[in-house]
């Protein structure tokens, strides 16, 4: 977590150009047709609006002629332009509007298929709330520029393009006096954009760090309100929450003063242009419509000019939030599937083998979690995992999962390298109980069928009633169909651990690892899920990690470890009898280890 400022400020420093928008080519290049309707409704809307001007310049100097007919012409033809001009903005605002809204999802589900997949090594850098803040934030600025901003670029430009030169076509003399300006426009539009670009990165980012901040302290209210923390978690977010407010100060006024100087120097030169050409319609040098045609064709590339400056501005926030999502796109994980893996039978035995394995968590690279472990685990045999805290009996649960891969060393499953195989290939060969069960925002019965998707109801309820937990479900109001809440809040801790043992008895998989699974289970809901467990694991690889050792005396073979290596192995009797850290622990537990044999 502390590493997430810190990762921020290297991301301000990175956005430097607004090319950064050509990595959203890959996600609009499938929809080619669409940008095509989208381009070409642009397009016309663009030329109907250079035309509108002409047929106003035709009904000016011709509204005091006698040929009522030809007026009237004029006045169809141009209300005819409005029609295909409101046709035409009808067309590209849907073309384009649906365009950015299927690029975004698209990105959205590109970046959450990319975060859900990396390893827990990624997330001991980044909050979660911050990739969270990426997918939703940072799309909605990209959104905002797809689906309008480029399209209203582009228009403007051809808007710009056509007016000048149909400007100049009308009066050079005019057109001179109303383009100088533009060079001298550009550059404060350069060195003020940048700083625009830059500030509007910053602050997504103080946005990101509020939004992790307000996820992590949300998530845990419970234990912020047990030790009365409200206090110093509010002043926490209000912190980040006002960075984020004096960074968008900041761009706001930035933007403030380049609108300001845009529209001075822009009306400045309409103000000198009017005042020319009243003097030429005075002297007869135009007509009352070409000076009306010259004044809407300069209001025109007026407004696309300051239209531009808006939109060059928000191009340089969505570059800077296109940065974001693409890092996160392309960001490495330390763990890989292999390009080329092992083939991988439908059936599998169950050998699990740690052939020398040393490991180190990458937050703390320098403290062994592991040190040479060596051990291997038959096809149906229970091994139990014993030890203190820290001792590294989680951390063979992880590796066995290939969250992590080991410093050195290998493991191995049936004799293939974990290294060799696609992580999802031998994971679906796994059941797990994690030490803190993981409940889903759903039913009771979705989440006993999380892992096997495809079970029917009734196996839902066998596997609920092997867990111990078929009595406190058919209790809640909706029975199994009742809603647990976001984390499981409606549910105690046991009730919890229960439905995750009932998730792994229904996974059916040949190895199963139980990690303090029934550590937070009352006496009596212990022994039933023990003998649950008991029958489960008689021809299963079973993996089971305990600091109750009442919970491990029938395991095949325990493995005690201390500080990240192995200190003994055996049976609960043998290890008793040999003394030692588990003699010890025993002694704690069961009063009298020889005793509780």
């Amino acid at each position: 977590m502390a590493d997430a400022p810190r990762l921020a400020e290297q991301d301000r420093e990175t956005s430097k150009r607004i090319g950064a928008l050509k990595a959203l080519w890959p996600f609009m290049k499938p929809y080619g047709g669409m940008i095509a309707l989208a381009g070409t409704a642009l397009l016309l809307t663009a030329l109907v609006s250079l035309v509108l001007p002409l047929a106003v310049r035709r009904v000016i100097d011709n509204f005091e002629t006698a040929d009522v007919a030809l007026l009237d012409g004029y006045f169809s033809a141009a209300i005819g332009i409005a029609l295909l001009l409101a046709v035409g903005t009808a067309c590209r605002y849907y073309f384009v509007t649906r365009l950015g809204e299927r690029v975004v999802a698209d990105i959205r589900v590109a970046v959450f298929n990319r975060m859900i997949g990396m390893s827990p090594a990624f997330y001991e850098k980044i909050m979660t709330g911050e990739v969270l803040s990426r997918i939703t934030t940072d799309t909605t600025l990209i959104l905002s520029v797809i689906g309008s901003s480029v399209s209203v670029a582009l228009r403007n430009v051809v808007i710009l393009i056509g007016g000048i030169a149909l400007m100049l076509f009308t009066s050079a003399k005019m057109s001179l006096m109303v383009l100088w300006p533009i060079p001298v426009i550009v550059f404060p539009i350069i060195i003020l954009g940048r700083r625009v670009r830059r500030l509007g990165k910053e602050n997504q980012d103080w946005i990101a760090q509020s939004s992790g901040e307000a996820s992590e302290q949300l998530l845990s209210a419970q234990t912020v309100q047990a030790f009365t923390h409200e206090g110093p978690s509010r002043q926490k977010f209000q912190f980040v929450t006002e960075q984020s407010f004096n960074v968008a100060l900041r761009r706001i006024a930035t933007r403030a003063l380049l609108t300001a100087i845009v529209i001075f120097i822009v009306f400045s030169a309409v103000v000198g242009f009017l005042w020319i050409g009243a003097s030429d319609v005075r002297a007869g040098v135009i007509t009352a419509g070409e000076l009306a045609q010259f004044l809407i064709y300069t209001i025109m590339v007026a407004g696309a000019v300051g239209a531009l400056t808006e939109i060059w501005s928000e191009l340089q926030r969505a570059a800077g939030a296109t940065e974001r999502l693409v890092e996160l796109l392309t960001a490495e994980d330390g763990v890989q599937d292999p390009e080329i893996s092992t083939d991988w039978p439908e059936a599998r035995n169950g050998e699990i083998t740690f052939q020398d394995v040393t490991f180190a968590y990458p937050a703390r690279p320098d403290t062994a979690a592991l040190n040479a472990v060596s051990f291997t685990v038959s096809r149906g045999e229970t091994v139990a995992l014993v030890g203190p805290s820290g001792a590294g009996k989680t951390t063979i649960i992880q590796l066995l999962l290939r969250f992590y891969d080991p410093s050195t060393g290998k493991i191995t499953f049936d004799g293939d390298d974990l290294r060799d195989l696609q992580r999802g290939d031998f994971r679906r060969h796994i059941a797990l109980v994690p030490q803190d069960p993981v409940i889903f925002a759903a039913s009771a019965r979705e989440n006993i069928r999380y892992g096997r998707p495809d079970a029917t109801d009734a196996e839902v309820e066998a596997a609920a009633k092997a867990a111990a937990a078929h009595d406190f479900l058919v209790a809640l109001p909706e029975g199994y169909e009742s809603y647990v809440g976001e984390r499981g809040v409606m549910l105690s801790g046991g009730q919890k651990q229960r439905i995750a043992i009932a998730r792994a008895i229904l996974r059916d998989a040949p190895v199963l690892l139980l990690d303090e699974a029934t550590s937070a289970l009352d006496a009596e809901s212990e022994r039933a899920v023990q003998a649950a467990v008991d029958v489960l694991s008689q021809d299963r690889t079973t993996l089971i990690v305990a600091h109750r050792l009442a919970t491990v005396k029938k395991a095949d073979r325990i493995i005690v470890f201390e500080e990240g290596q192995i200190a003994a192995t055996g049976t609960h009797d043998d290890l008793v009898a040999q003394g030692g850290l588990y003699a010890r622990l025993a002694r704690l537990q069961f009063t009298d280890g020889t005793d509780a044999a």
